[in-house]
């Protein structure tokens, strides 16, 4: 950690200006890396979340402008050459009345019902937008299950444990963050359960 921390100091002292940092790797291609706060990315609220509960993660920008048919989450995958049903979106749900976070692939839906079952209740239905922008923090769009204002109730497709890393929003819209699975479910205190169609 010591050698990073030094490097970092290091580079923008000898670079010369407009040098440009080389992309991530390929998403998939190994563990990630711990991704260390950069003056080009503000952290938000899942960012430092993950640096508080030392995640390895890696950081992943993407221009946020796309097609209006287009979702964000589709739009993300498609930015950044990602496996859309590697990358998750975060929809904010009620269940039974109470808010519930969902997190599925981009390449699917919500299956309503089967969430329902996955929380012990008996009828989903999305929330509404405001409601969900208030209680996370965050705006439609880069809503992440991550460092939310208040913890939510949250479930995450099975298919996620499939993958080494997935994608899920970073807390802003065009910015990803690519992290295990398993710290994903860890850190938001879900349950897994098969809520993708």
């Amino acid at each position: 950690m010591r050698a990073l921390e030094t490097v970092l100091v290091t580079i923008p002292a000898t670079a010369p200006p407009g040098d440009v940092i080389p992309p991530p790797p390929e998403v998939g291609g190994g563990p990630p890396r711990r991704s260390l706060r950069s003056p080009a990315v503000a952290a938000t609220p899942a960012v430092r979340a993950l640096e508080k509960a030392r995640v390895a993660h890696t950081l992943r920008p993407y221009d946020p402008a796309h097609p209006a048919e287009q979702g964000h989450g589709e739009a993300a995958a498609a930015a950044l050459g990602a496996d859309p049903r590697q990358v998750f979106k975060t929809l904010v749900t009620r269940v039974d009345g109470t808010l519930t976070v969902a997190v599925v692939p981009v390449s699917g839906t919500l299956d309503l019902k089967a969430l329902a079952t996955a929380a012990g209740g008996r009828k989903a239905v999305m929330a509404d937008p405001a409601d969900a922008e208030r209680t996370t923090g965050y705006v439609v769009g880069g809503i992440s299950p991550l460092g939310q204002r208040k913890a939510l109730p949250t479930v995450v497709d099975e298919s996620a444990l499939g993958f080494p890393t997935v994608l899920v929003s970073a807390g802003r819209r065009g910015l990803q963050v690519e992290l295990a699975p398993a710290d994903l479910v860890r850190l938001t205190r879900a349950r897994t359960a098969s809520i993708g169609r």
